[in-house]
């Protein structure tokens, strides 16, 4: 196992900070926070067409860039530094890492093309709402007449639900519970009977939306009741992902901390020379870097299909969590009173550090998969 960046992985990261700094300021930000879809179809376009970064974990016979999850775990953690507002990872980390792990060669060569091109948009719809991230809250059913499918249940929590081309479905066969009867469908975004609307959220930057499906018709994705395992393998691999863009954030709000403090003048000194803040900050960095070492283990770990990936991620998941929280809290107290004001920028990331706590999972629930995989 590789445990430092390459230099070309470095460059890349460079690139990308660079990217991010410039079409992704906290103005930026806030201006497609405030829209309706959250994010910018012409950005997203040229999102891809500079960097191509829809492909970067897709093999190159798709028109992908042929790299792997520690690749697509940089892409996420300057993004999430940057707070990027895109689909990216419903479509990219959700929806087409779905399609590599389910579908046949010919559903992969005609899907993914427009994915990787970024002329479509997908994602992954599988919780419902009750709450449940694994395959156990399933509860939509799709059934099979005349070669035909019907699917009939609610998603919610979708991200980007309500503006995505292409939704991926998890559903059962009727009867069915838990890990058995599970298939994944696909579904177009303005398909009949399917009535999408979004949610009012605490975090405006990652819109998610609910989807009411009265038998909307459906192709099968991969083969009938054998979605368990490609969706198990997609949710461990998507939270690896998720502490990779996680620990982005907090290193963000941790840098910010600092620079107020070395400028924040109180008593005639700057705030950052008090033994205390000297504390504070050396936890900071301390849960930070913790947090860094998890994630970029998960991200090894699922770019050479570790068998321990369900736990390394939920490890990383949960540590990135915790960090990412209470940076932002720490922050938002060093910041003082202007710390909690929306002219700050400060709580943007604060929003998006609650959200991303809970979304596959919050940290108890990982830590119990975590004990679960390694046999406690």
């Amino acid at each position: 196992m590789q445990f430092t960046f390459t230099p070309e992985q470095q460059e890349f990261r460079g690139v990308l900070r660079r990217f991010f700094e410039e079409i992704s300021p906290p103005a930026a930000v806030r201006r497609l926070m405030e829209t309706e879809t959250g994010w910018d179809r012409a950005q997203w376009t040229q999102l891809n067409a500079q960097l191509g970064l829809c492909g970067v974990h897709v093999p190159e016979e798709y028109g992908g860039q042929g790299f792997g999850f520690v690749e697509l775990g940089v892409v996420l953690e300057e993004m999430g530094r940057a707070l990027a507002c895109a689909p990216y990872f419903a479509s990219t980390v959700l929806a087409t890492t779905a399609i590599l792990n389910a579908a046949t060669t010919a559903q992969k060569a005609a899907l993914l093309p427009p994915l990787v091109a970024g002329e479509t948009v997908a994602t992954l719809a599988f919780a419902e709402p009750n709450g449940r991230w694994d395959a156990s809250g399933v509860e939509a059913t799709a059934s099979e007449a005349g070669g035909k499918w019907r699917i009939d249940g609610v998603k919610s929590f979708v991200l980007d639900g309500h503006t995505a081309d292409l939704i991926l479905v998890l559903a059962r066969r009727p009867g069915s519970s838990r890990e058995a009867g599970l298939s994944l469908f696909r579904v177009r975004g303005d398909a009949p009977g399917l009535a999408r609307r979004a949610l009012k959220a605490l975090d405006p930057t990652r819109k998610i939306a609910r989807l009411e499906f009265t038998a909307v018709g459906a192709e099968l994705l991969g083969e009938a009741e054998g979605a368990a395992a490609p969706f198990a393998r997609t949710l461990a691999q998507a939270a690896a992902c998720l502490a990779s863009e996680m620990v982005g954030g907090a290193e963000r709000l941790r840098e910010s901390a600092l620079e107020f403090a070395n400028m924040r003048i109180q008593f005639g000194r700057p705030i950052a020379s008090f033994q205390s803040m000297k504390h504070k900050q050396a936890d900071m960095l301390l849960e930070v870097e913790l947090a860094k070492s998890a994630a970029y283990y998960a991200a090894q770990a699922a770019a050479e299909d570790d068998p321990d990936l369900v736990a390394l991620a939920s490890l990383a998941k949960a540590a990135a969590s915790e960090a990412y929280l209470s940076t932002a809290i720490h922050t938002i107290q060093i910041h003082g009173g202007v710390g909690f004001t929306w002219d700050n920028d400060t709580h943007l990331w604060f929003k998006r550090a609650k959200s991303s706590e809970v979304f596959l999972g919050d940290p108890a629930w990982h830590r119990e998969r975590l004990m679960q995989a390694w046999g406690h």
